[in-house]
């Protein structure tokens, strides 16, 4: 076979993962043209074949190098050089079985080392099957598409990864698309931090901030206490032992245990505790500690000081002034005196940081959204969150994309925490019915990753909930996609767990470095590709893929809204000044939402 025109050298070294190799000077062309087309004769990441019978052993080539070397005869002095190929072994082929990846029989020293033509490539990457979809094109022929496996791309969990301005939102738009137009029963919750990919999924339902037609309604008495006491009155686990953490507790428990009649279903007020998802009033919650904080007493003592012996303040008529709850409007007490008589001032003063920061979260109108969220306010609305689950992930749309741009960043953490968990509570508690749970899988997909999954914050509510994903999600049909341009930021649990990589262009040396380590596959040369992976172009690792490839991945449109402004074109043209400009900029920043084009001028 040493006269096939594939023919490349014989293998002179062997260890456990790669083979070297020595071209052969008899080699007519660098560039030899086979069936019409040009192959490169040791371009790196390109594959290489080692047939040993009925068996093909492939590799990719890693590096090449040439070792001139000084020859004598009696004549003349002539300089020749060795040129040798590093080859990672990647995988086989027996007979007529399908490509496997995995080494079980090894080549030997001088077995032949022959080019792989695009023949080669279609019987290692096979047809489109009823398990898989179209990723893109391998990098090497425009006719080859390549596949993924979507069971394990969804359910081993999978990443995409790349610099600014490398693909990766395209890339994020072409696998859910694919995924879409296949399976009919496919569901996707796309959270998206920066409002950018409702453009790019005409057909999905967009919830967003104050949007008339899809609102999106996150109810905070759908958080566990932690959650909660960490959002209304920043207190955390560790302040479990100050009496006012204890009564907090104890006093959203017993509210809580007051609507156990709910529309999904009554349940038993006995299995109610403080981290139950019933609703409950935050402003009653405000007005019970504000009555406490600022009440007089007939009594003294601490442990006299109750309900039956408050001295309330009465108006001209005589009626008591015990404010209203719901307008934040607090009761009214006689004023105690500085002497030691009645009236006596309230020894129940531990509430006085809850009860200040509380009352702002109330007031301030960005948590709108989470206080007063629409027809899942409390006990009288018309909606359950049997309703929400049916909206997020129960319509016939069979993408839901969660338009985060809205949430105030200090509480990003805790919202992105609480849609996980109550996403995947609904998988694990469902895990046996029909319509949900292990008989519909679900595929949760973060944007921007980095900025709420970090390494490095220990307190991060939605890395907690995401990491429970990676580890355990996969058993009751909770799938993951994390997209993020710096991997080196995201948390070491989540990429440990990550089943496929695709990597596009990155050229910061540590997030390089924590794709190399984090890959499924011990393929360092084709991560060493990276930082020279043309825009749109990936490489793609792991269980899903039969190979590990470089591919090219098509352009879509309609397209998210991340993409580069057109500066040259935006700068060529001439803005005339106008006193009204930014008016509505203003406005936006004041309200923290973007409105359409109201107070836009032509300037």
């Amino acid at each position: 076979m040493d006269s096939d025109i594939t023919y490349l050298g014989k293998i002179i070294r062997v260890d456990s993962s790669t083979v070297e190799v020595e071209v052969s000077d008899d080699i007519p062309s660098s560039a030899p043209i086979i069936n019409g087309r040009l192959y490169k004769i040791g371009q790196i990441g390109t594959f290489v074949k080692m047939p040993m019978g009925n068996i093909i052993t492939y590799g990719i080539v890693s590096s090449v190098s040439n070792t001139p070397s000084k020859q004598e005869d009696n004549q003349t002095k002539q300089i020749v050089g060795s040129r040798f190929l590093s080859v990672q072994l990647i995988g086989e082929k027996i007979g007529d079985d399908d490509f496997e990846k995995g080494i079980g029989t090894y080549p030997t020293i001088n077995d032949e080392v022959h080019l792989v033509v695009e023949q080669d490539l279609f019987d290692i990457y096979g047809e489109k099957n009823a398990g898989s979809i179209e990723i893109g094109k391998h990098s090497s022929s425009d006719n080859l598409s390549v596949y993924v496996d979507i069971h394990k791309l969804i359910l081993r969990h999978c990443a995409i990864l790349g610099s600014t301005g490398s693909g990766k939102s395209n890339t994020t738009v072409s696998i859910l698309k694919a995924i879409l137009d296949d399976y009919l029963g496919s569901r996707i919750i796309l959270v998206d931090p920066h409002g950018e990919y409702a453009s790019a999924f005409p057909k999905s339902k967009v919830f967003r901030i104050n949007d008339s037609s899809a609102p999106l309604n996150v109810p905070f008495w759908l958080m566990t206490f932690d959650e909660l006491a960490f959002f209304l009155v920043g207190a955390k686990p560790t302040d479990d032992q100050r009496p006012e953490y204890r009564l907090l507790r104890e006093w959203i428990t017993n509210f809580k245990k007051e609507h156990y009649q709910l529309k999904s279903g009554n349940v038993n007020p006995d299995f109610i505790t403080a981290d139950s998802p019933i609703p409950f009033s935050v402003r009653k919650l405000w007005y019970e500690m504000n009555w406490w904080l600022n009440a007089t007493f007939s009594e003294s003592t601490k442990d006299k000081q109750t309900k039956d012996t408050v001295e309330l303040a009465k108006d001209e008529n005589g009626k008591s002034k015990n404010g209203d709850y719901e307008n934040l409007k607090p009761a009214e007490f006689k004023p105690y005196p500085m002497g030691n008589s009645a009236p006596y001032k309230s020894k129940h003063q531990d509430f006085y940081s809850y009860e200040k920061k509380l009352l702002s979260r109330l007031k301030d109108s960005r948590f709108d959204f989470m206080f007063h969220p629409g027809d899942y306010k409390d006990i009288s609305s018309s909606k359950d969150l049997h309703d929400l689950l049916n909206d997020w992930i129960g319509s016939e749309s069979k993408l839901a994309i969660l338009d985060l741009s809205g949430v105030p960043f200090e509480i990003l953490d805790i919202t992105i925490g609480l849609i996980t968990r109550f996403v995947y509570d609904s998988m694990f508690w469902g895990r046996n019915k029909s319509y949900t749970g292990k008989n519909r899988p679900i595929l949760l997909a973060y944007e921007e990753a980095h900025t709420y999954l970090s390494k490095n914050d220990n307190n991060s509510y939605s890395k907690n909930a995401v990491e429970r994903i990676f580890k355990e999600g996969r058993k009751f049909g909770v799938g993951a996609l994390v997209i993020s341009q710096r991997p080196s930021e995201i948390s070491e649990t989540i990429l440990a767990q990550l089943g496929t990589l695709i990597a596009l262009r990155l050229t910061n040396s540590g997030d390089q470095s924590i794709v190399k380590s984090s890959s499924p596959d011990n393929l360092n040369s084709l991560i060493d590709l990276l930082p020279s992976l043309r825009i749109g172009e990936a490489v793609i690792v792991g269980e899903s893929i039969k190979i590990p490839s470089r591919v090219r991945i098509k352009l879509n449109n309609p397209r998210p809204t991340s993409e580069d402004p057109k500066l040259v074109e935006c700068w060529s043209k001439k803005h005339e000044p106008c006193d009204d400009n930014y008016k509505s900029v203003v406005t936006n920043i004041r309200e923290q939402r973007i409105n359409s084009t109201k107070g836009d001028s032509n300037g």
